[in-house]
């Protein structure tokens, strides 16, 4: 039996500046014309509704909003333990994402750490990714 392995996105015209975005060392997130960041992906913007929206490079900073730490063995290439964390970037306290931080200590990760990410490369595909800043 075939064991599974990590999952990856499948790159379309909607995500291809999220996920590989990281090739020029940028994290890229929407923004529309008013200037609304907007992550996950809309049509629209959710705040005034503009549908003229393009991604743009953000800092890369941020703060660890939550997290939680992960001892089930979900997949074999994913060794545990490992953190789970809801990163609020830099650019506006609503602009959050989900990742791993796996070149921080999970001893050192607490709500509020100042972190900036990295990017993990498989294929075309650049993982964001967040340590300790």
């Amino acid at each position: 039996m075939a064991q599974l392995q990590r999952a990856f996105p499948v790159i379309t015209a909607v995500n291809q500046h999220f996920w590989c975005g990281g090739a020029d060392g940028h994290l890229h997130i929407l923004r529309c014309a008013n200037q609304h960041w907007i992550h996950p992906y809309a049509a629209r913007c959710p705040l005034c509704g503009s549908a003229e929206i393009a991604p743009q490079p953000v800092s890369g900073l941020g703060t660890v909003a939550g997290f939680t730490v992960n001892h089930q063995p979900w997949l074999p290439d994913v060794p545990v333990p490992y953190v789970v964390a809801v990163i609020e970037l830099a650019e506006r306290h609503d602009l959050r994402l989900m990742t791993n931080m796996p070149r921080t200590p999970i001893e050192d990760v607490h709500v509020g750490m100042p972190v900036k990410v990295f990017f993990e490369q498989h294929g075309d595909i650049f993982l964001p990714l967040f340590e300790a800043a």
